[in-house]
């Protein structure tokens, strides 16, 4: 079946089975999604797996990190059941086409193209409706969270909210890359920005291992928007245009260690705040930088990753800045468990509120 794009064209073969179950309230398009300090502010469902009959073993990424960090979550007595979270509605063609081209969009009914952003060759030869079914559509739940969560974390009254998913930041208005097909961090800042909530200045702080150049390129003289990027400059995507659109950027070399990684984020993240003073933060909280990460190349240990988060969020609670924070890449099996522990510590060191 075919997804249904709202928008009159036939060109949009988004293949799709829309779940009849589906409380129309879930509805990112409508943006009706009923936010209530009752519910825990963390978004995911189980379709943010990506499953491609054993082809997604070819590439580092962990398709399966947002649903084993749910189970260590449930298992660490944070989300007492299922009914506790939020689950997001799968993004809509129509709120795609708000920042992609439609060239792009269009784009992606070719498998060889899929391939290509995926990092996995043998795509290229799957059909497409099987790609879409098995890896854009888990990605399009994923930044339909990313949507949701930054709406929760503004409007919830507790001032935060997690996407067990999302952080796709190599991906602009009109090229993927980098396993990440949509542009979903841009999306949530257009939202944030359109939403008369009177957010007017938003920090990104990108602690993913590599550079996010692709809302860096969208988000180019976007003066609204100040960008701190924390990121091993020897490795993929060594973007210099994109460079430009970064307003504090921390270039890592490999194997930087957990004390001077801390030092540097500590020090660039109290001069941005003072400098910008941001009403909302979108926090992109990559664990490739895990010692050992085969893509990151750096030595943070699951200590540092749990320091580093809190020193995120600490900043974000003392100033009373709404905050939603992103996965993003992380490439060892060990990486879910790393940001279960990380989240689990947050609330005991009381940086979560949490209704009880």
């Amino acid at each position: 079946m075919c997804f249904r794009s709202g928008s009159g064209t036939n060109n949009y073969s988004m293949s799709s089975t829309e779940d009849e179950n589906d409380d129309e309230s879930e509805s990112l398009a409508g943006r009706t999604v009923a936010i209530s300090r009752d519910r825990l502010p963390i978004v995911y469902r189980s379709e943010y797996s990506v499953r491609f009959c054993g082809l997604q073993k070819l590439h580092p990424f962990d398709a399966a990190k947002g649903g084993n960090i749910y189970r260590l979550l449930k298992a660490g007595k944070l989300i007492p059941n299922d009914e506790a979270i939020y689950s997001p509605a799968e993004i809509t063609l129509d709120e795609l086409l708000e920042v992609h081209t439609k060239r792009y969009i269009e784009s992606l009914q070719w498998s060889l193209n899929v391939a290509r952003i995926a990092e996995i060759p043998p795509l290229m030869f799957v059909p497409n409706c099987f790609v879409q079914r098995s890896y854009l559509r888990p990605m399009r739940f994923q930044t339909g969270g990313t949507l949701l969560a930054a709406r929760i974390a503004l409007q919830s009254g507790l001032g935060w909210a997690i996407n067990l998913g999302g952080g796709f930041h190599h991906c602009s208005a009109d090229r993927g890359g980098g396993f990440c097909p949509y542009a979903d961090i841009t999306l949530a800042v257009r939202m944030l920005q359109s939403s008369g909530s009177g957010v007017e200045r938003i920090l990104i702080v990108d602690l993913d291992a590599h550079q996010g150049n692709g809302y860096e390129r969208d988000l180019m003289g976007n003066e609204s928007v100040y960008i701190i990027d924390m990121y091993n400059y020897h490795i993929y995507p060594r973007d210099h245009e994109a460079k430009l659109a970064i307003r504090c950027a921390v270039e890592l070399k490999p194997h930087t260690n957990d004390e001077e990684y801390l030092r540097k984020l500590r020090k660039c993240l109290h001069q941005s705040l003072a400098e910008f003073e941001p009403n909302f933060i979108i926090y992109n909280a990559g664990t490739d930088v895990l010692k050992g990460d085969p893509l990151g190349l750096l030595d943070i240990t699951p200590e540092g990753v749990t320091e580093r988060d809190e020193i995120v969020f600490r900043a974000a609670i003392e100033r009373s800045i709404p905050l939603v924070m992103l996965l993003s890449g992380g490439y060892l099996r060990s990486s879910a468990r790393v940001i279960a522990n990380s989240i689990l510590n947050l609330r005991d060191k009381a940086l979560l509120s949490i209704v009880q």
